[in-house]
């Protein structure tokens, strides 16, 4: 027995050395954070909840309302793409009935337990988020197509002008002092690039709109192909592969418009199982017109996709003064045809123009739009 309890004894005083101490601390510490740690709802889970909303939406918002489903993707770096959350926008004719329709999502959601928490909105649009134990589960868009405000005269009329800014992704700084102008601007941001998804995210979350800047094939050697991008002869099948995969790495995209793209825009093969894939995925289509000889506009009226035309390029002269100049252009372009849509990129000088120039066309009466605002 003496034996016994001294090695018991011995036990005990091995286990009271303070390194030891301090690896079973440790141990004590991971193990309850781990169980302290919140479980993201499972695919099939959040599909299921996404259902119910959409149902209740449904049925509150009736036969007219229009309601489409987006997911978005996101990975981290070396794992699979997975479906963060889903995008669920309700389009109603008028605004009668939106707030019968974000009533009867708030009580479906409580049902699930979802926090609702209020987004940046706008005239015509009523955003929030839903979260579950602080994850983001869905994000709700309530669009109402006649939103007249008699309190907001630039709502109801006035020449309207969207600005696109394209070849986003590759460089934080530029986005963030276009999300500093506080002026509605559409971004149009690059797959694949360092920024790509968090440019997207940060422009979502402040309610500007998102767009993919899809690379495509162009005419000569001017410039260097993208290591991905669309090009003349692909079958439908990998036009639609490659074309969801950039749209994953690019999420809360409502629409593309294209990235080069001078020799991919002028085969109607081509053009034509693009805008299959758009019309499947419900968004809308801006020709950048990087090719007098462009097919794309009539490829997407042709497959029933919302389009439109770019008017005028900003910054093909990178002074801030031409720049000036070609935004009164786009001004007088809007003022006679009712629209007009202008497509810059990230510059120094372009963001200082815009700064300059925006306060002054709102001043004098231009309702500046997101590019979604003049698609049909």
């Amino acid at each position: 027995m003496a034996v016994k309890s001294a090695q018991i004894q011995t036990r005990r005083t091995d286990f009271s050395c303070p390194s030891i101490r301090s690896v079973f601390l440790l141990l004590t510490l991971a193990f309850l954070a781990a169980g302290c740690q919140k479980k993201s709802p499972s695919r099939s889970e959040l599909r299921s909840i996404t259902r119910d909303l959409v149902a209740a939406a449904q049925k509150a918002g009736g036969r007219d309302a229009e309601i489409v489903i987006r997911p978005e993707m996101g990975a981290r770096q070396g794992e699979r793409a997975r479906l963060v959350a889903d995008d669920i926008f309700v389009n109603l004719p008028d605004g009668a009935k939106a707030s019968a329709v974000e009533v009867a999502l708030d009580r479906t959601a409580a049902r699930y337990h979802l926090a609702h928490v209020p987004r940046s909105s706008s005239p015509g649009v009523i955003r929030f988020d839903y979260l579950l134990d602080g994850r983001r589960t869905q994000s709700i868009h309530i669009n109402v197509a006649n939103a007249a405000n008699a309190n907001r005269t630039e709502s109801v009329s006035g020449p309207r002008l969207a600005i696109i800014i394209d070849d986003l992704g590759g460089d934080l700084a530029p986005a963030e002092a276009l999300l500093r102008l506080r002026y509605p601007l559409t971004l149009s941001i690059l797959p694949n690039q360092p920024h790509s998804a968090e440019i997207a995210d940060k422009t979502f979350r402040r309610g500007d709109e998102v767009m993919l800047h899809l690379p495509m094939e162009f005419e000569g050697s001017t410039a260097k192909p993208e290591a991905v991008e669309l090009r003349v002869g692909m079958g439908a099948g990998e036009v639609d592969r490659l074309l969801g995969q950039m749209l994953e790495a690019v999420p809360h995209a409502a629409g593309i418009n294209n990235h080069e793209g001078s020799r991919a825009t002028t085969d109607p093969a081509l053009m034509a199982d693009v805008m299959a894939v758009l019309r499947q995925r419900n968004l809308f289509f801006i020709d950048s017109r990087t090719t007098a000889a462009t097919v794309a506009y009539d490829a997407a009226r042709q497959a029933g996709v919302r389009a439109a035309s770019r008017n005028v390029f900003l910054d093909d002269v990178e002074t801030r003064e031409a720049i000036l100049r070609q935004i009164d252009l786009a001004e007088r372009d809007a003022t006679k045809e009712g629209s007009a849509i202008a497509i810059g990129h990230p510059h120094p000088a372009t963001i200082a123009a815009l700064e300059e120039a925006l306060p002054q066309l709102k001043a004098r009466g231009v309702r500046l739009v997101f590019a979604s605002a003049l698609v049909h």
